[in-house]
């Protein structure tokens, strides 16, 4: 193994460890902030950073990409809202464990994006998956609560955003449609705020503040751009697999930080969802989507 190799699987593992971590900064930070107002201030923030890194690619801005972007940012906005909204009444492990469930869910809405049927493969993930959130949701009584049923719904929310970009992003530059996607979900989420909660720029202090900075520019910037190089330099499935870890890590941090605590029904749900999301990300891709993600690769690394 080379040394460019060793680097780029440890940019993967370094934004499995940012994105992991990302929802028990989420719970920390909405303590002292309202949801739509830190989405708002995390998206505005990774959008201006991203638009200084790769001003260049704003030149290719059109109607068609504004079109896209918008759409794209709306399924975005819906995912993180969510997501952090459920958070907040949950504990971020267990969140982290549910959304990441969006990974098998993918292959099922390609039926009406690209008219592709799932795989043998894709129903086996989708069992154990439903067997694993079954078990983490309901091991110990049949009781919803209001924080797992949003960090389920997300998980719905995000295979759509990635169905949109899949359905709008093709021939697309992938950065500028990213940046359009990120200014989009800013703009919804700052409406949001202003309509829904009574956002204080006073509360920006302390871990706030810093929690806010660490979500926009570790957690959606640099994440992006350490990604972008560890794939390119890394087998899509090893890179798919190294980039799964971030559930194990999401569940490490809330047993860390909250002292999250895991019963056996719980701990045997995650070990199913994992083993659905590794069969499912592990899946031989075909001819075409090699063909798409390494030209994608090559876009952002202009």
């Amino acid at each position: 193994m080379n040394r460019k190799s060793t680097l780029a699987r440890l940019a993967l593992l370094t934004t499995a460890v940012v994105w992991g971590s990302s929802l028990t900064v989420v719970k920390q930070s909405t303590d002292t902030i309202p949801p739509l107002f830190l989405l708002a201030l995390r998206f505005s923030i990774g959008a201006a950073v991203l638009m200084i890194l790769f001003r260049k690619k704003l030149r290719l801005l059109d109607l068609e990409y504004l079109k896209s972007g918008c759409l794209i940012g709306s399924f975005l906005f819906l995912a993180y809202c969510s997501q952090t909204i459920g958070v907040t009444t949950a504990m971020p492990g267990k969140s982290s464990f549910l959304s990441a469930s969006y990974c098998v869910i993918v292959p099922f809405l390609c039926i009406f994006t690209e008219r592709r049927v799932p795989k043998v493969q894709n129903v086996a993930a989708a069992l154990l998956c439903t067997c694993g959130i079954c078990l983490a949701v309901f091991g110990n009584g049949f009781l919803l609560s209001r924080g797992d049923g949003l960090a389920v719904l997300s998980a719905f929310l995000f295979a759509s955003h990635i169905a949109a970009v899949s359905a709008c992003g093709k021939g697309k530059d992938p950065v500028l449609i990213t940046i359009l996607q990120f200014l989009a979900a800013a703009v919804i989420s700052w409406c949001g705020a202003l309509l829904f909660e009574t956002p204080d720029v006073h509360a920006l202090n302390g871990t706030a503040l810093y929690g806010t900075l660490y979500l926009a520019l570790a957690c959606t910037a640099l994440s992006l751009l350490f990604q972008n190089i560890g794939q390119r330099y890394t087998d899509p499935s090893e890179a798919s697999l190294i980039l799964s870890l971030e559930s194990v890590f999401g569940v490490f941090f809330g047993v860390i930080f909250f002292r999250e605590t895991l019963d056996l029904p719980m701990i045997i749900g995650f070990v199913l969802i994992f083993a659905a999301i590794i069969i499912t990300e592990t899946e031989p891709a075909s001819p075409e989507m090699k063909k798409t993600r390494t030209s994608a690769l090559e876009e952002t690394s202009d």
